[in-house]
């Protein structure tokens, strides 16, 4: 294993929310990209809005 990927992987284990935070972000970016069809579009429109609210009122 290479002196960088070491480092990674100590990193990872380290920061677990902060890695699990970027790897779901990065998961959820490349779908909305790549796959999602309209339906999916409207449906985490409608999510992102209701988070929106919610985070506003906290």
């Amino acid at each position: 294993m290479s002196n960088q990927t070491e480092a990674n992987k100590k990193w990872q284990e380290k920061n677990r929310d902060r890695s699990r935070y970027l790897r779901n972000r990065s998961t959820a970016r490349n779908f909305v990209k790549k796959q999602a069809t309209l339906e999916d579009l409207e449906e985490l429109k409608a999510l992102i809005r209701e988070r929106e609210v919610e985070s506003s009122e906290s």
